[in-house]
């Protein structure tokens, strides 16, 4: 038996109405698609591109901030060790000043004390002197 010819009308119109909308709705559908995809994709490589810069700029930046800490570290330590060099001569001067003024002072102080000794010994011979003139009366030679 033969089908209704209605049948092959249906079969015809599915297929049109296949035909139709595979060329109007899915196939820009699937290349809209196709093309976000394809930008996600483009969009995570740049993300992921950007993150490795991103990554190896940071890296050279700790780098560089490593770097110029290690020598202001070092020229800290450069400063302080000619501080201390600068210190240290100072207080050598200080002291050789200090000794040779106390050895000044040390000589002074032996030349007066003969000095003042000897003015002592003439003045107690003549203080001996005039005190046994007043205690005999007369006068010794």
């Amino acid at each position: 038996m033969l089908p209704n010819l209605s049948v092959f009308w249906v079969i015809f119109f599915v297929l049109v109405i296949t035909v139709v909308l595979n060329q109007l709705l899915f196939k820009p559908i699937i290349a809209v698609m196709s093309r976000r995809a394809g930008a996600v994709k483009s969009a995570k490589e740049l993300a992921e591109a950007a993150a490795a810069k991103a990554r190896q700029a940071s890296d050279e930046f700790e780098a560089k901030t490593k770097a110029a800490r290690a020598e202001f570290y070092a020229q800290m330590d450069e400063t302080r060790r000619a501080a201390e060099e600068q210190r240290a001569e100072i207080l050598a001067a200080a002291r050789n000043q200090a000794e040779a003024s106390t050895a000044s002072a040390a000589s002074t102080l032996a030349a007066e004390t003969a000095d003042a000794r000897v003015r002592i010994e003439r003045d107690a011979d003549a203080l001996a002197s005039v005190i046994a003139d007043r205690v005999l009366g007369r006068r010794t030679t």
